[in-house]
């Protein structure tokens, strides 16, 4: 048995001594699959695939080949990386963590996919998603605390990149589950503005509300990694003063259990004490409204999606997602495209908000608290959901342990199209935190 099943592999550090020599990549690769042999049979984040090992060596070797020279080779080179399941990937079957054949899930290699590999990086493999990124759990566990979740539904990706099995991993965020699940397993997770990573090659859930975002432990790492697939990214992006932040204040934030908002309490007065600026403002007075509402969008715009295989396959999808289906088909058109103007009209009066109170960053419980015990539940979205319906960029840092030792996470939310920024601003405030 090893010590733990957590392990330190920043993205940023690995990616470096792969690029330059220092660290040789099949000696990087044979000591990660000896860790995969002692973990994953415990935390479970994979897909089983057969001889993945032969696999991943072989496109290694073909990857030296190709670049000899430490100071020729790309940005990820060698970087093995996890795929949740809802993406195609070339030669991996897309199972999307249901009983449907897989045949009838098939499709060219995701865009994200096919980035980063140009970039350099190798696919270690298919990481478990909840089925059609839903609410039914895969197997996957908290490495952490095996008796509970890593949430979801991008369970297998935060847990892989915990447990040290991978550097970098992707996910989707339709509700919260790029941003839950980091902040469950004690990570950094990235969800970009909306649509600033090509979804093209997923699976969609919702296409008003769905986002590729990504899984890293640095947030150094998150910025190599973003630069590398988001659309028009600013290489050269630099921030000369500390962000002014915002809470907002009122019935989102009282979303919230009693123990996330006094380690929330105690994480703004150490902003403060670290020179921020921070400010309550009111947000979100209606988010019981909003709540409803994105769950209606993403409901019928999910039963859009399945229309086809829920009529052919209606026997092989699990009771949650079934119930889904069935809620989204009776959704009026005329709610659908309200809702989508409502995401607009509200997204600008955020951002006017933002604007008139000189503000950079909102802040706020990445989740309503710690990773729920047992593997039933993926645990609560909500903390989330508003963010993902205006599309605007968040990020999760590890800031705090709640009474039970599991992490809880810090969101920071920045402006429309401002990921750059918000990267650049998180970096030090993952520092100050120390977690």
């Amino acid at each position: 048995m090893i010590d733990s099943l957590i392990a330190n592999t920043p993205l940023a550090e690995t990616a470096a001594a792969l690029r330059g020599g220092a660290l040789d990549l099949l000696d990087y690769l044979d000591a990660l699959f000896a860790r995969q042999e002692q973990v994953e049979p415990q935390v479970r984040a994979f897909v089983p695939e057969p001889d993945r090992r032969g696999r991943v060596m072989a496109e290694a070797q073909a990857l030296l080949e190709r670049y000899p020279q430490p100071g020729q080779r790309p940005p990820l080179f060698g970087i093995p990386i996890g795929v949740k399941d809802i993406f195609h990937a070339a030669g991996l079957p897309t199972r999307a963590g249901s009983n449907l054949p897989p045949d009838e899930l098939t499709g060219p290699e995701a865009a994200v996919v096919s980035g980063f590999k140009n970039a350099g990086a190798l696919v270690m493999g298919k990481a478990v998603t909840t089925e059609f990124a839903y609410f039914e759990p895969g197997p996957t566990r908290n490495p952490h605390n095996l008796a509970h979740t890593p949430g979801g539904s991008s369970s297998g990706s935060a847990a892989a990149v915990a447990a040290g099995l991978v550097p970098l991993a992707i996910g989707t965020q339709t509700i919260g589950s790029v941003i839950r699940p980091a902040a469950f397993c004690g990570i950094v997770g990235y969800k970009p503005s909306y649509n600033r990573i090509d979804p093209e090659g997923l699976l969609f859930f919702s296409r008003s509300a769905d986002h590729v975002g990504l899984f890293t432990q640095d947030v150094a790492g998150m910025r190599l990694a973003a630069s590398v697939v988001c659309n028009g990214w600013d290489k050269i992006a630099e921030v000369v003063r500390k962000p002014v932040l915002a809470i907002p204040a009122g019935p989102y934030l009282a979303q919230a259990s009693a123990e996330a908002l006094a380690a929330f309490s105690l994480q703004v007065d150490a902003l403060r004490a670290a020179g921020y600026e921070i400010r309550e403002i009111p947000l979100f007075q209606n988010i019981a409204d909003i709540n409803r509402i994105h769950r209606q969008l993403i409901a019928a715009e999910f039963a859009q999606e399945h229309a086809r295989w829920y009529q052919q396959f209606k026997d092989l999808y699990r009771p949650r997602t079934a119930a889904l289906i069935e809620e989204g088909m009776a959704v009026d058109p005329e709610d659908v495209a309200d809702a989508r103007d409502l995401q607009r009209l509200l997204r600008e009066e955020v951002l006017h908000i933002m604007d008139v109170n000189d503000v950079d960053l909102w802040i706020a419980p990445a989740a309503p608290g710690p990773a729920p015990e047992g593997l039933n539940s993926t645990g609560d979205p909500i903390m989330n959901l508003p963010w993902t319906f205006l599309g605007l960029p968040a990020v999760t840092v590890p800031a705090a342990k709640a009474a039970n030792g599991l992490p809880l996470g810090l969101q920071m939310i920045g402006q429309w199209m401002m990921d750059e920024e918000m990267l650049l601003w998180a970096e030090p405030m993952q520092a100050l935190f120390g977690m």
